[in-house]
């Protein structure tokens, strides 16, 4: 007998040795990609469910995985105070069981749309620490900057920042809960809210600003919290895309769309390295790379899907633009960000059509209808595409040129969430409960 679960013990061992963390968003690559394998095609409610952990308040973010434990945030909304907490929550990935939550930041509600929460930028990890990102509001002092000229708020927005200052904060925490520090990279002026992710790369941690006002993306190191460069981001227009960094052109880059364009970067320092006019004002949906390109759907006012050598510099709007597609909305997306698979781009609309490409010529393979809307963005693993709709009903289907829908299951809540993958598991985050997805 001992000898049986001494054998259980080493296999277990050996496959959390080999699984990937889930660190951030969208993955170790920030492109949604996993290299997980077996993980499950069906379950539902209260089929393959290794447990499910009740959340207090909501939270649009999504649970980011390292080693034995998972990270969340939410919004205190049902408080009785004017004040709301902000909180991030750590979980022990094994039990589901709360190991602690600590209280980021205490604010006013902010103006927001209908689709985004009080706490939907996801957290970043590494191996000791810990970072998140929430809107403050706090009162305005006498010697403070009125509200900038060039934003462009609604009645209610403008009423409030009257008297308040929206500031980001962006905190560290070790992973016993211990706050580290806090740094504020500037204002945010948005009457969409807030969802700025913070990712990772190398010593630093990274946010992006871009905004109704003075704009920026800002660089923080890791240890300390100390700013190492700053990203002027001249258009000052609303946009709430988490930047790609991809190996691309013989180079590492980090681009992103907004500030009605699409912009390259060294993430080492922030020197831009080509910018793109367009085509749209708008944008949420991270970029990815696959078949040498860079791959986005947009947006706001018009849709847009198109692809970008990776090898420009300075403008390249009219030299490297490899195709482009001017659609509309059940054949761009606007929120949900697209997926790179060997040569082949999948994109999901927010009316829930599952659109794959090819991705050096952008011919559409197929377009299938799919959940009535869709927030979260999808995942690829083992050779399957997880797509879950706002309903909380994860479509699976199978990678590849044709359309072959493998299950549908539902989990009976919303979510506005993307899927995590870890350790041949999958962390789904409803409005209520983090639910985590096959073998305990």
């Amino acid at each position: 007998m001992r000898r049986l679960l001494l054998a259980a013990v080493l296999a277990w061992s050996a496959s959390t040795a080999a699984a990937e963390d889930w660190p951030q968003w969208r993955g170790p690559r920030l492109d949604g990609s996993s290299n997980e394998k077996g993980l499950p095609l069906k379950w539902s409610a209260d089929e393959n469910i290794a447990w499910k952990a009740p959340l207090p308040g909501i939270g649009h973010s999504s649970p980011i995985i390292v080693g034995d434990r998972v990270f969340v945030t939410t919004c205190l909304v049902e408080q009785k105070m004017l004040e709301k907490p902000r909180q991030l929550i750590c979980i022990d990935r094994v039990t589901g069981k709360v190991l602690w939550q600590r209280e980021v930041v205490r604010s006013p509600l902010e103006p927001k749309h209908g689709l985004n929460s009080y706490a939907s930028a996801t957290p970043a990890a590494d191996e000791s620490r810990v970072y998140v990102t929430f809107l403050r509001s706090r009162p305005m002092k006498k010697d403070d900057v009125k509200v900038p000229p060039n934003i462009r708020p609604d009645e209610k927005a403008l009423t409030l920042w009257q008297t308040v200052v929206p500031e980001m904060v962006l905190a560290c925490y070790s992973m016993q809960g211990k706050k580290l520090w806090e740094k504020v990279p500037g204002r945010f002026y948005s009457r969409h809210g807030f969802s700025n992710t913070p990712i990772l790369h190398k010593n630093l941690v990274i946010v992006n600003g871009d905004q109704d006002a003075t704009a920026y993306i800002a660089a923080f190191e890791k240890t300390t919290g100390e700013e190492k460069w700053r990203i002027d981001r001249p258009q000052r227009t609303r946009s709430y895309c988490v930047p790609l960094i991809a190996k691309a052109g013989g180079r590492t880059q980090m681009v992103l769309t907004g500030s009605m364009g699409v912009d390259s970067y060294d993430p080492d320092d922030g020197t831009l390295l080509w910018h793109q006019d367009g085509p749209t004002e708008q944008y949420v949906a991270s970029p990815v790379y696959g078949s040498g390109l860079f791959f986005m759907t947009a947006g706001f006012p018009t849709y847009h899907n198109w692809a970008v050598r990776p090898d420009g510099r300075g403008n390249i709007t009219k030299s490297h633009v490899v195709w482009h597609e001017k659609a509309n909305n059940l054949k761009a997306a606007y929120v949900p960000s697209p997926l790179a698979c060997g040569n082949l781009f999948y994109m999901i609309s927010d009316t829930g059509n599952l659109s794959c490409f090819e991705g050096k010529s952008g011919t559409r393979l197929f377009m299938e209808k799919l959940g009535n809307h869709h927030s979260a963005s999808p995942v690829l693993a083992d050779g399957h595409v997880y797509l879950t709709d706002d309903k909380g009903t994860t479509h699976v289907v199978k990678a590849g040129a044709t359309f072959e829908l493998v299950s549908q299951n539902p989990l009976g809540g919303e979510c506005y969430s993307s899927p995590a993958v870890s350790g041949g598991q999958i962390f789904i985050r409803t409005n209520h409960a983090l639910v985590c997805v096959g073998k305990q």
